[in-house]
């Protein structure tokens, strides 16, 4: 089980016909946090003439759209559609446009909402979020070793070390191998090992966190 979010906010505009489309994302696990950012985004921008928005969290299930002021369907909903599209969760997008003085038509607003709605995605720093458990433990430097070898096979994330007498370690495992993974420290271990779980977590497990 997997979902895929944005870790910080990022930014992307896109100008049609003199009109500037300011596409602002940012991660939110609750729909009081994405109105939160929505009416900081209004706060910020109360020159505009528009500021559109789409966000969809995962407690409740829950999207939301608004065309703020634009012709119905012309704006919120092909934000939330790229959203969609994106494979995209716990986010909330805000695409902010200053009239340039010449009319669009609904098309053209689609296109450019659309537009700026991706191009922030673009420049957001994209997380996989699995559901995984925590394992600590300590063991000897000589298992030290050879957990280490073992933990790229189970796409294992190393998140604390602590090198004393013995080796403190903390590690997260998707829960989909965490049975497999704990087979194997059993093993290697002659099944002396001791350890402690934590479940229910999320983690991104790109490669750069391993």
């Amino acid at each position: 089980m997997n979902y895929k979010t944005v870790y910080g906010c990022a930014q992307g505009t896109y100008t049609e016909k003199k009109s500037d489309f300011i596409g602002q994302i940012a991660p939110v696990k609750t729909a009081e946090q994405a109105i939160a950012f929505i009416e900081k985004i209004k706060a910020e921008n109360r020159k505009a003439r528009h500021n559109v928005y789409a966000y969809v969290v995962r407690e409740g299930n829950v999207s939301r759209y608004s065309d703020d002021g634009e012709p119905q369907g012309t704006g919120g909903v092909p934000v939330l559609d790229v959203i969609n599209k994106a494979g995209l969760t716990d986010v909330c997008v805000v695409v902010t446009r200053y009239f340039g003085g010449i009319l669009l038509g609904a098309n053209g607003l689609v296109r450019a909402y659309s537009q700026a709605c991706s191009l922030a995605i673009s420049e957001a720093d994209i997380l996989n979020m699995y559901e995984c458990s925590m394992i600590s433990f300590s063991c000897d430097y000589n298992l030290y070793g050879k957990i280490k070898y073992i933990l790229p096979d189970h796409e294992a994330i190393t998140q604390r070390e602590d090198f004393a007498d013995t080796v403190d370690m903390e590690l997260l495992v998707k829960t989909e191998l965490c049975d497999a993974f704990l087979k194997k420290l059993t093993d290697i271990s002659n099944g002396q090992l001791k350890y402690e779980i934590q479940e229910g977590l999320w983690a991104d497990f790109s490669v750069n966190n391993r």
